[in-house]
């Protein structure tokens, strides 16, 4: 569910959608990665300057611990 939320949020950001892909990685019982590759001009610009839209994306995510119990790590990687 959160994976496919930011998958479709970062896509919207994105200037080449086409190549935004999420991966979500289970580290622990109540601890999920989710790592975000985009292309290098887009990885930038998810990050956002001072990684304030980075921040956002965490923010948002942060409502979904209270609903399953789980804690989520979102990095942002560049697939160029």
């Amino acid at each position: 569910m959160v994976e496919k939320f930011i998958e479709e949020f970062a896509k919207l950001i994105a200037n080449e959608p086409h190549k935004i892909r999420v991966e979500k990685e289970q580290l622990d019982e109540k601890f999920i990665q989710i790592i975000i590759f985009a292309g290098n001009n887009d990885a930038g610009k998810l990050i956002g300057k001072d990684g304030k839209m980075i921040g956002s994306i965490k923010t948002l995510i942060s409502g979904c611990k209270a609903k399953d119990g789980n804690s989520y790590k979102v990095i942002v990687k560049s697939s160029d």
